[in-house]
């Protein structure tokens, strides 16, 4: 049965045949397709996925972050023009804050890369985070396949910078950049260990100008903050360097370490442990997703929640035990 995105018809062998040659409406197409809540659309996208999973898996996967105003749209601008100069095809997945009570999406992630969004080599796509964990769209994970099996060759994904959406950022790609301002003396009061130690690098940015001898600074006390923290990887030690997305300065040696960690996790075998290790998570993650979509689904749950709410939120019932009958209710 043919089935309907955005108004126009949509067939899954159709959409997997534009994807693998390459067509960017194929593409935003088929990200449409895997971000649809609409169950027939579900059931297509992953016909879709498996179809083109065997051309999946070769590009390499960046996860970005760091708190808002740090630079990450500008520093992703950079690297990206940096890499479709020397013929690397470049997909960004920039993931947006979404308002919980209307589920609006600012999406100025692409007004804000100004060269990848006019190059023909690059393919930039804000998603609203829809509410789910951490504000990551729930669907990054297979648009990322998708846009390998369109042929590119790095996958950058942004994160919002806040909540749990690093770790899941971090759970799905190869590299782990986390992005930093001079100034450390404040920062560190703030430094969120859990984040710095999924970090597989930590770059100061904006080290230019009066800025300079201040983001110096920085990398050196974040260098002794390292030193205190646990690794994420016994074959990797962090580095920690400067740059400037303004000016470019740095942006290359940002890629220089990406490319060095591959190598080092490829002779080690940690790359492909990782790789597998993020697969099952990966699974049951969509798990997760699948027993709420049904729980949110079941009518009798439905019939029954407004009353255990209220229950709950009087104190009337303990949050057990209405777990307890919704999960009666729906057959768990």
């Amino acid at each position: 049965m043919a089935l309907r995105t955005s108004g126009r018809t949509a067939d899954p062998a159709l959409l997997s045949h534009g994807v693998l040659a390459g067509e960017r409406a194929s593409v935003a197409r088929a990200i449409t397709l895997v971000e649809s809540r609409r169950s027939e659309h579900q059931s297509a996208a992953r016909q879709m996925v498996q179809a083109l999973l065997p051309r999946t898996g070769q590009a390499v996967r960046v996860g970005i972050t760091g708190v808002p105003g740090v630079g990450k749209s500008t520093t992703i601008d950079a690297l990206g023009a940096h890499l479709t100069e020397r013929g690397h095809k470049v997909a960004v997945l920039a993931v947006d804050p979404s308002s919980a009570r209307t589920g609006g999406s600012i999406l100025a992630d692409k007004t804000r890369m100004a060269r990848l969004a006019n190059d023909p080599n690059a393919f930039v796509r804000p998603s609203p985070g829809g509410g789910t964990l951490g504000g990551v769209a729930a669907k990054t994970r297979e648009s990322m396949l998708i846009c390998e099996a369109a042929g590119f060759d790095v996958v950058l994904v942004e994160t919002i910078g806040t909540g749990q959406s690093e770790t899941a950022v971090a759970d799905m790609t190869d590299f782990f950049l986390v992005l930093m301002l001079p100034g450390a003396g404040d920062e560190l009061q703030g430094l969120k260990k859990g984040v710095i130690e999924l970090a597989d690098m930590i770059a100061v940015n904006k080290a230019d100008g009066d800025n300079l001898a201040r983001a110096r600074a920085a990398a050196a006390e974040y260098r002794a903050a390292l030193h205190i923290l646990s690794p994420r990887s016994v074959n990797w030690t962090p580095p920690v360097v400067t740059y400037s997305a303004m000016t470019g300065d740095g942006i290359a040696e940002l890629w220089s370490t990406v490319l060095r960690h591959r190598e080092r996790g490829m002779a080690t075998g940690e790359f492909a442990a990782r790789r597998r290790e993020q697969q099952v998570k990966w699974m049951w993650a969509m798990l997760e997703d699948r027993l709420q979509a049904r729980l949110r689904s079941d009518a009798r749950v439905r019939a029954k929640l407004p009353s255990l709410e209220a229950a709950v939120a009087d104190g009337r019932m303990s949050p057990a035990v209405a777990v307890d009958e919704i999960a009666t209710l729906a057959g768990l």
